[in-house]
């Protein structure tokens, strides 16, 4: 199965998914807007969070499946469903005492990094309550890594990739009932939320073990440390983990700053970078789930020009998805923020201030999406050394930037520090990347990027112009009104970008537009 052809699958699987995710958004807004509550909330969950993006499309992916890949290439399906139960219970164990240890310090973790809560009542009190809730969703999103993992190795990319829409159904069942869940328990209404959270947890595991029984895994008790396997997915996973760490220990990082600046200033944040999960998880996370394997497999046998033609491809495709993404978050923030969220409790001020702070988020969606591809090449290597040390330059370069922006920018600046540094950590990884395997076609990659930017720069224009046009004829904010703004800005931008790629002969677009078109016919 070809590159484009594994990452079309994934993505068509994680559009859907993150297609909810932003349902799940609207319910939220809808519900509980951008308060103290949501603020609460978005610090309890901040952790469960960041093991969640670490595990589920970081260290588990970089560490496990070339690992299981290439046990299961050499020893055979048995092998590798006894290396799978092992890694299996090593989380149980692991994830099992970071869930208990975080219910019992909950109180003193939370005042660690939120201790401003205690200046508005019951803020910090709420947000301990939410924080022992959200906690056993750590061993459940790990087991659901794994499985994802497993699935992957076998070439299963569809079932994992929609995996993460029961999150997203979880979280809209908890919001919609948070009333009554409230009433019924007589505490406040947003822990119908944090139980929906750990719902969703359970359902993404639950739904993709059918799929890994039918493949031939059956779990077993066992757990031997000695096992050369499991020694080694368990020494890349730690340095893995910290590898992979720099963008969402960046975004801790503006948690535990946000927390400084007032209400809401936290939640403009999360609701503003969640709008780049889509893209990310789209395309970066697509294309680079669907070139492990391959990376693994050749890694192993160090088939350098090999790895070198599957990178340029990976880099080449998400270059031709993701500028054009980036571009049209910068230009449509408001209009689409506004369509999404502002019903209910959400308001024209968060509307606008959602936007300012994804207009400093979106120029380092290409960044973020290199980071998902490289850094995987380097583990298939066997080295965790060099993504830990660009990871901790990033991260040191993120607190720097952010202590300084805070001070004149506010929440916007902490999201313009993430920014500058997921291009540090980007930049480094792309050239030790090339020093390690012989080059990665760079000026192939240039031309691809060059053409990329003028296309995107036409229908940033289009989009532009299209939207203001159509916002004077329809001033309106009903839901029709919003919803034709929207939809016609981003039709006609998206057949600008279509047509001056034509015009460009950009490769990489014209062979997803044909494998769309073949997919249509069928």
């Amino acid at each position: 199965m070809g590159l484009a052809r594994s990452a079309g699958i994934i993505s068509v699987a994680t559009m859907a998914s993150r297609l909810l995710g932003l349902v799940r958004n609207w319910a939220v807004a809808l519900f509980f807007g951008a308060g103290d509550a949501v603020d609460a909330f978005n610090v309890a969950a901040r952790l469960p969070v960041l093991l969640r993006e670490l595990f589920a499309e970081g260290a588990m992916s970089s560490a496990f499946v070339p690992t299981f890949t290439r046990t299961l290439k050499d020893q055979g399906p048995d092998a590798a469903w006894r290396l799978g139960s092992q890694v299996v219970n090593a989380l149980l164990v692991v994830t099992g005492a970071i869930v208990v240890a975080g219910i019992a310090f909950a109180d003193p973790l939370t005042h660690l990094y939120a201790s401003r809560y205690a200046d508005t009542p019951g803020k910090i009190e709420l947000t301990v309550q939410l924080t022992r809730i959200t906690m056993p969703f750590l061993t459940l999103i790990a087991l659901a890594a794994v499985f994802m993992g497993m699935l992957n190795a076998m070439r299963q990319f569809f079932v994992p990739a929609i995996s993460p829409a029961m999150f997203n159904v979880g979280m809209i069942l908890g919001a919609v009932s948070s009333s009554a869940v409230g009433t019924l328990l007589g505490v406040h209404p947003i822990v119908g939320l944090a139980l929906g959270f750990v719902l969703g947890g359970f359902g993404q595991m639950a739904l993709q073990y059918p799929s890994l029984r039918r493949a031939g895994f059956r779990h077993r008790w066992i757990l031997d440390v000695r096992d050369p396997g499991l020694r080694s997915i368990l020494l890349l996973m730690g340095p893995g983990t910290i590898g992979q760490a720099a963008g969402q220990i960046n975004l801790l990082v503006s948690t535990v700053l946000a927390t400084g600046l007032g209400t809401s200033a936290l939640s403009w944040l999360i609701y503003a970078f969640t709008f780049m999960y889509l893209p990310i998880g789209i395309f970066g996370v697509s294309v680079s789930t669907a070139s492990v394997p391959d990376l693994a497999i050749h890694a192993s046998g160090q088939a350098w020009a090999e790895m070198r033609r599957v990178l340029s491809a990976a880099l080449r495709l998400m270059l031709t998805l993701t500028v054009p993404s980036a571009v049209g978050l910068m230009v449509l923030g408001a209009p689409i923020v506004e369509l999404a969220h502002e019903w209910g409790a959400f308001t024209a001020t968060d509307t606008q201030a959602v936007a300012l702070a994804l207009l400093a988020y979106a120029p380092g969606l290409v960044a973020y999406n290199i980071v998902k591809i490289s850094t995987p090449a380097f583990y298939a290597m066997q080295d965790a050394r060099t993504p830990v040390m660009s990871s901790a330059i990033a991260i040191g370069t993120n607190i720097v930037l952010s202590l300084v922006l805070v001070r004149y920018l506010g929440y916007v600046g902490l999201a313009a520090a993430t920014t500058l540094a997921s291009w540090v950590n980007a930049s480094l990884l792309l050239v030790l990347l090339s020093r390690r395997v012989g080059g990665l076609d760079f000026a192939r990659v240039g031309v691809t990027a060059a053409k990329v930017s003028v296309a995107a720069a036409v229908m940033g224009a289009v989009a532009w112009w299209v939207e203001a046009a159509l916002h004077a004829r329809l001033p309106d904010p009903t839901l029709l009104d919003r919803l034709v703004r929207v939809g016609g800005a981003i039709t006609t931008a998206v057949a600008a970008y279509g047509a001056v790629a034509a015009l460009l002969r950009i490769e990489e677009f014209t062979v997803a537009v044909e494998r769309v078109v073949a997919r249509l016919r069928r």
